[in-house]
């Protein structure tokens, strides 16, 4: 009859040692087991190591279907890429994995004819391989700013909000 399966609890070789110590165990033997506990109790070379995760950058792609970057109602998705890579190579990225979706049996069925298809429909792993990871799969609004901060030409009231307003 086989034993049933129960978690393990885990004890450190040198108090297996101690305990077998104890009951008397010949000391030959004693040595030839505590030398096996611990080439089993060691990570094996491919355990436990995973590569590091790759640093990246953010990229987000506006919708332009017209050509021209109006001054509302842009549209866009956020995507990252590796952070030595070309931001111009983003949609390279997803070309190549919508053309892997496509070649797919679902992408078969269900082809991607757009590159907001592509991120919506498509799964992380066919962009995987071309290093792409999809953050928003439905397009964002897009807000247009010129990036200067206006003078202070409004006076603002200083409120000290240390000193409580009394009671009128």
């Amino acid at each position: 009859m086989p034993f049933p399966s129960f978690p393990m609890a885990k004890i450190e070789v040198n108090q297996v040692a101690e305990i077998l110590k104890k009951h008397k165990v010949d000391p030959a033997l004693l040595r030839e087991i505590v030398e096996e506990m611990n080439i089993a109790s060691q990570p094996g070379a491919d355990d436990d190591i995973k590569p590091p995760a790759p640093k990246k950058q953010f990229v987000v792609l506006i919708s332009d279907p017209s050509g021209k970057l109006p001054k509302k109602d842009l549209t866009g998705w956020v995507v990252q890429i590796p952070e030595d890579a070309s931001p111009y190579s983003t949609t390279d990225r997803i070309f190549k994995g919508a053309y892997d979706f496509n070649a797919s049996k679902r992408g078969r069925m269900l082809p991607v004819k757009s590159v907001g298809e592509a991120l919506e429909s498509a799964g992380a792993k066919y962009f995987k391989e071309s290093e792409l990871w999809v953050k928003t799969k439905l397009p964002v609004a897009v807000v247009l700013t010129d990036n200067i901060l206006p003078k202070d030409e409004m006076t603002m009231e200083k409120v000290d909000r240390r000193k409580r307003k009394s009671e009128d």
